[in-house]
């Protein structure tokens, strides 16, 4: 899977590029913080129709939906060259809202791919993997993205992820996967076969409080990341660029995160790395309030060592227990949940912001993710669930 990896690596330079600038741009042609936020919850808005785009995934082969889809976003994304004063915000926002449309099918195409190409005891690894090669770009991206829109304005970047998107389309397309075409379902129903997720899912004792955990951590996420500009210019009085280098530091601690998960997995079951992932990262986001330089560096490094566990730990879950004609469409139906709160309190938070101090705001927020990660990691101890006993059984423990 190295020609997999190095396409997750190159085409995680740009988004992570591109995702950043997107709030600069709006904020320094705007001057809004609300609507910065903003940008961020149009490029995860399209999240909330994961289900029934995740759908294409299980209908066609797996790899030629990605090359696709990776063309695809790099036609679109010269777009952006047009705006260049706030009156054409709206463009922006426009092609952030296809972006994100765009990824649900990726993430739901990946996921799939990798399900049904891997044998299952080496899922929790190369997941790991995947988060590191695609957080490590966490830790130049952010940095090579707000140099680039200083010195020459957000059409650069944009441009820069387009080339990301063109050369990682020619990398999937090079990688050596055979796979079967898709039996036809029964029923062509696309709503009928985009339910079967959602039943599939709810039908697991595995998946449901994963997912349920996910939710409720990248509900916090979101509010967090709404918070990130005030942060940087109420509590540290530095410029809107400065949250690139929180992103950066964040990345490093996803790479780290990536690292470990792997051999993690292989001694404690997902419902125990999700508690500790979320209960890391509620700590880390009550930390960021303090109006110190270091403590908010040293909080968005662990930020990046908690929240990838969580997300690990549902997408593991969901390729090892999803049939393998329909992990498309469950692996789909767990983004939009685990990810539809993320992008609702983006929305939020950006209102949130403007009306309450992040020195309140945030202790709050951690104070409600450590305590439901205290429910989780209580309910582990009292015995994991009958799927993942049977399964790590001949896992040895360290």
């Amino acid at each position: 899977m190295r020609w997999y990896l190095t396409g997750v690596v190159v085409s995680g330079f740009g988004t992570t590029a591109m995702w950043l600038v997107s709030g600069i741009w709006v904020k320094s042609l705007t001057g809004s913080d609300s609507l910065a936020a903003l940008a961020a919850f149009a490029l995860w808005a399209p999240v909330l129709l994961g289900p029934l785009l995740g759908t294409l995934a299980d209908r066609v082969r797996r790899r030629p939906l990605l090359v696709v889809l990776d063309l695809a976003a790099a036609a679109l994304l010269p777009v952006l060259l047009w705006v260049d004063s706030a009156d054409r915000v709206w463009l922006l926002f426009a092609v952030l809202v296809v972006y994100g449309a765009q990824g649900a099918v990726h993430e739901a195409a990946e996921q799939a791919l990798v399900a049904t190409a891997l044998d299952e005891k080496r899922l929790g690894t190369l997941n790991g993997l995947r988060m590191t090669a695609n957080e490590s770009t966490k830790l130049i991206a952010p940095l090579v993205a707000a140099g680039l829109f200083a010195a020459y304005g957000g059409g650069t970047v944009a441009l820069l992820d387009a080339a990301s998107f063109t050369l990682a389309a020619g990398l999937f397309a090079l990688m050596p996967v055979r796979e079967e075409r898709p039996a036809r379902p029964e029923s062509r129903h696309w709503w009928r076969e985009t339910t079967e997720g959602a039943r599939l899912l709810r039908a697991s004792p595995v998946l449901r409080p994963l997912v349920a955990t996910g939710a409720f951590t990248m509900l916090l996420a979101g509010v967090n990341g709404a918070a990130i500009y005030a942060v940087v210019d109420r509590g540290l009085g530095h410029a809107p660029a400065y949250a690139g280098v929180l992103y950066a530091v964040q990345g490093a601690g996803s790479v780290l995160a990536g690292l470990v998960t792997g051999p993690l997995l292989r001694r404690i079951p997902e419902r125990s790395l999700a508690a500790a992932g979320l209960g890391l990262f509620a700590v880390a986001m009550g930390v960021r309030a303090l109006p110190y330089e270091a403590t908010a560096l040293a909080a968005s490094a662990a930020i990046g060592l908690g929240l990838p566990w969580v997300l690990v730990a549902v997408v593991t879950a969901v390729q090892r227990e999803a049939p393998p004609e329909a992990v498309g469409r469950v692996a789909a139906t767990a983004h939009t949940l685990v990810m539809a709160p993320n992008a609702l309190a983006l929305a939020l938070g950006a209102g949130l912001v403007a009306l309450v101090d992040v020195r309140v705001l945030l202790p709050l927020l951690a104070l409600a993710g450590t305590g439901w990660a205290a429910v989780v990691a209580g309910r582990g101890r009292c015995g994991p669930d009958r799927e993942t006993r049977t399964r790590d059984a001949s896992v040895p423990v360290g």
